[in-house]
C-alpha cells in the first residue's frame, strides 16, 4: 500500500493465520506434552498447506490452571515446552519456511504465583503493590460483570495476607494489573520488545476490552484508556514498523473504531460481530443476518483489517445476539445443556456443530475466506477434528491433533499412561478415523480442499485490500457479495439452504463476463445478459468479474 509516498508493508492483510497450542500439536521428545521440537518438525506441514503466519497460544511459564493463561513469568519459557534456544529453533524453521509468527500478549492479568503478585500482597509498601487492583472493602458489584458465570463466583477475592480484596475480572487465580499505573504500561513494552528482538512479527491482544478498562468499576472505557491502545501501537511500530496488535475484541460495532482509532492502534480485531452473525444465518438457512451484521460494521481505517475466523480456543460466543437467536442456535448447534457453556457459547468444534456435512464445513470456510478480512484457522479445522465433551468447559476443544491412526494419534510415542491430554479415540472423530495422514490420501478430503482454498485466496488480493458490497439477489438464502480493488473484482455467492434453487442476482453495471474460479461445480457457464445460477444444497461459488 503506498500512503503519502511511502510503501507501507501491510502483510497481515493477505495472511492466512494458524492458531495452535504448542502443548497439543506435537510431542518432540516422547514425554506426553507437545513442544518447541516436534512443532519445529511440523513447520513443512504448515508451509504445505499455504500458512503464512502461526498464531501461539500462551508458552510461558505458567501453573497451568488456564492453559497458560496465567502466567508466572512473561520472559521465558514452560519447560514442559522446552527452552528459549528450542523457540529460536522454531523461529528458524518458520523463518526459512516463509511463516511470521504471532503470539499472545495476556497482560490484562497474572497468575497469582507470579513474583509481582507475591512481592504485592506481601507487603503494603512494595512497589509492585499498586501494579495490581485492591479495596479494603468488598465492593457492592463484586458479584456481577464476571468472564466466567455459573464458574467464577466474584470479580473481588479477599487475600488474607494482604488484608485487602484484590480485582480480578477472570478466575480467582488470575488477578488483574493495574494498567493505569505508568511503570505497568512500561512493563508490557518491555514484554513486547523482548520477544520483538526473539523475532516475532506481533501480538495477540488477551481479552483488549479488560485490559483498558477502569477496574473494579463499572464506568465506561474513556478517552484515557483507549490511549493506551495508541501508547502500545506507538511503542510496537517504533520498535518493529511491520509489527501487528491483533485485538481479541468482542463488542459492538458502535465501539470498534474506538479500539482501531485513525489506523494508530489495533492493526487487527477479531470480527466477533461478524462470527456470531455467520452462525445465525447457518442455523435458519438464511443469508439475512450475516448481509446485516456486515452493513452495522463501519468502514475501517485503510491499514485496519479483520480478522475472520470460525472456531477458536474458547467457546463459540453467541453473547452479542437476542436471546431468542442465541436459543435458535444452541437447538441447531448444541442442543444439550453440556454442550452449552456459560450462558452465552457452544463448546464444541465446527464438524460436530455442523453434524460432520463437509458440504456445510466448505461452505463456512468459503465465507470466512471470501468476505473482508484476514482469515484465521484453528489448529485441527482443517481436517474436522471432533470435540471430547467429558472434559470441562473450554477443554473440549482443546485436543491433541490428530496426525495419523498410530497410537494416540501421532501426536506422541509416550506411553498412554504419561499422555497429559489424551487425542479423541471413540466415536466418530476418533483419531483412526479423523487425521491428516489419511486425508492427504483422499482427494475429497476436507484436507485437501482447504489446500485449494488457500491457494485461491491467495491468488484474490482484493478480498483483503477491498471491503464488501453485498448485491440483490431473488432468495433470501442465498448471499452475493463482491470485493474490488486495483480493477479487480471477485463475485463470491453462497447458498446457506440445504435445498437446490435457481437464483438471480443483480450484478454491477457494466460486467460483460463472469469466470469461474472456485466452486463445487465450477464449470456452469453465466449468461451476464440474464445471470441466473442453479446451485445445490449450500454451494458456493468464487468467479471473476470482468467489466467494461
Amino acid at each position: 500500500m503506498r500512503q503519502n509516498g511511502p510503501v507501507i508493508d501491510l502483510w497481515y492483510k493477505n495472511a492466512i493465520i494458524y492458531s495452535l497450542d504448542v502443548g497439543t500439536f506435537t510431542d518432540g521428545n516422547g514425554d506426553g506434552v507437545g513442544d518447541f521440537r516436534g512443532l519445529t518438525d511440523r513447520m513443512p506441514y504448515l508451509a504445505g498447506i499455504g500458512v503464512t503466519c502461526v498464531w501461539l497460544l500462551p508458552f510461558y511459564p505458567s501453573p497451568e490452571r488456564d492453559d497458560g493463561y496465567d502466567v508466572a513469568d512473561y520472559y521465558g519459557v514452560n519447560p514442559r515446552y522446552g527452552t528459549l534456544g528450542d523457540f529460536v529453533e522454531f523461529m528458524s524453521q518458520a523463518r526459512e519456511m516463509g511463516i511470521r509468527v504471532i503470539v499472545d500478549l495476556v497482560v490484562n492479568h497474572t497468575s497469582d504465583q507470579h513474583p509481582w503478585f507475591q512481592a504485592a500482597r506481601a507487603n503494603p509498601d512494595s512497589p509492585f503493590r499498586d501494579w495490581y487492583v485492591w479495596s479494603k472493602k468488598k465492593p457492592a458489584d463484586a458479584n456481577v460483570g464476571m468472564v466466567f458465570p455459573g464458574v467464577q463466583e466474584t470479580t473481588w477475592t479477599w487475600d488474607a495476607r494482604a488484608k485487602s480484596y484484590y480485582f480480578h475480572r477472570f478466575y480467582k487465580f488470575q488477578p488483574d494489573l493495574n494498567v493505569g499505573n505508568r511503570e505497568v504500561r512500561e512493563e508490557i513494552e518491555r514484554i513486547m520488545g523482548f520477544w520483538l528482538q526473539m523475532g516475532v512479527s506481533g501480538f495477540r491482544i488477551d481479552a483488549a476490552p479488560f485490559l483498558i478498562e477502569d477496574k473494579g468499576t463499572k464506568a465506561p472505557l474513556g478517552a484515557e484508556q483507549y490511549a493506551y491502545l495508541t501508547e502500545f501501537r506507538r511503542f510496537l511500530s517504533w520498535r518493529t514498523g511491520d509489527a501487528v496488535m491483533l485485538a481479541e475484541a468482542n463488542v459492538e460495532p458502535r465501539d470498534t473504531l474506538s479500539f482501531f482509532g485513525d489506523g494508530d492502534r489495533m492493526n487487527m480485531m477479531f470480527n466477533f460481530w461478524g462470527n456470531q452473525h455467520l452462525f445465525l444465518a447457518l442455523a435458519r438457512e438464511d443469508a439475512s443476518p450475516l448481509v446485516q451484521a456486515y452493513h452495522d460494521l463501519p468502514a475501517l481505517p485503510p491499514t485496519a483489517q479483520w480478522g475472520s475466523f470460525l472456531r477458536n480456543h474458547d467457546e463459540l460466543d453467541l453473547g452479542r445476539l437476542t436471546p431468542e437467536d442465541r436459543q435458535f442456535c444452541f437447538q441447531e448447534f448444541g442442543p444439550e445443556l453440556t454442550m452449552q457453556l456459560y450462558g452465552r457459547g457452544i463448546r464444541r468444534r465446527l464438524a460436530p456443530m455442523l453434524n460432520g456435512d463437509q458440504r456445510r464445513m466448505e461452505l463456512a470456510y468459503s465465507l470466512i475466506f471470501s468476505l473482508p478480512g484476514t482469515p484465521v484457522i484453528r489448529y485441527g479445522e482443517e481436517i474436522g477434528m471432533g470435540d471430547d465433551l467429558s472434559l470441562p468447559e473450554r477443554q473440549s476443544v482443546r485436543t491433541p491433533m490428530q496426525w495419523s491412526d498410530a497410537e494416540n494419534g501421532g501426536f506422541s510415542t509416550a506411553p498412554a499412561a504419561k499422555i497429559l491430554r489424551r487425542p479423541i479415540g471413540e466415536g466418530e472423530y476418533r483419531y483412526e478415523r479423523i487425521n491428516v495422514e489419511a486425508q492427504r490420501l483422499d482427494q475429497a478430503s476436507l484436507l485437501n480442499w482447504v489446500e485449494r482454498l488457500i491457494r485461491i485466496r491467495k491468488e484474490c488480493p482484493e478480498i483483503g485490500w477491498g471491503g464488501a458490497e453485498f448485491l440483490k439477489t431473488t432468495l433470501p438464502a442465498v448471499m452475493a457479495h463482491t470485493c474490488r480493488w486495483r480493477g479487480q473484482t471477485l463475485l463470491a455467492v453462497h447458498n446457506f439452504s440445504r435445498s437446490r434453487c435457481t437464483v438471480r442476482i443483480e450484478l454491477p453495471e457494466g460486467t460483460r463476463e463472469l469466470r469461474h474460479l472456485f466452486g463445487r461445480n465450477p464449470s456452469q457457464p453465466i449468461i451476464v445478459s440474464t445471470p441466473e445460477l442453479d446451485l445445490e444444497g449450500y454451494e458456493y461459488r468464487w468467479l471473476r468479474l470482468v467489466g467494461n
